[in-house]
């Protein structure tokens, strides 16, 4: 196995954009209630992180990030459950370090890898919450889709109108 190394500046880094995905995450514009909400733009930090240091940082700073959302606001029904809803689909947003330079289509892997994390989830752990006779996998689409679709879009139109590159530039320096 590949020994793996963090700089300090990636450190600091991974720290500052997960201590921003925190803030952020906390802008919601609604709430679902059994978990997930839109925010404004919760997830521009992870991205970014994910963008300049790559998918395994950017993968290991969303897990931290899970570890510390599930700390904020848990809603945990079984231990497999954590790792769908937490971890997992935080450090699948280092997915869009994949392709830095593909904005939209690396940020829609990203969300797409995020919503199989909790769309797993929702038909394994949360069929109870499924309406009468309605299917758990179509509850969990529906269910997931209402969150992460606009959270997806308002992340799209953020990093379209940051200056990612000069961003970057700067960074790197």
């Amino acid at each position: 196995m590949k020994s793996f190394h963090l700089t300090t500046r990636q450190i600091v880094f991974a720290a500052l954009m997960i201590a921003a995905t925190l803030v952020l995450e906390q802008l919601r514009i609604f709430h679902m209630p059994q978990g997930g909400s839109v925010t404004l733009g919760g997830m521009v930090p992870l991205i970014l992180l994910a963008y300049l240091e790559g998918p395994v940082v950017g993968a290991i700073g969303g897990c931290l990030y899970g570890f510390l959302n599930m700390m904020q606001d848990p809603f945990i029904l079984h231990p497999v459950q954590v790792l769908f809803d937490y971890p997992l689909p935080y450090m699948c947003m280092g997915l869009a370090g994949l392709w830095a330079s593909h904005r939209v289509a690396a940020t829609a892997l990203a969300f797409a890898a995020r919503f199989l994390c909790h769309f797993i989830s929702g038909v394994v752990f949360f069929a109870s919450y499924a309406p009468e006779g309605m299917n758990p996998a179509i509850y969990s689409i529906i269910f997931n889709a209402t969150y992460l679709i606009p959270d997806f879009i308002i992340c799209c139109i953020i990093l379209k109108l940051l200056p990612v590159k000069r961003l970057f530039a700067t960074l790197q320096k």
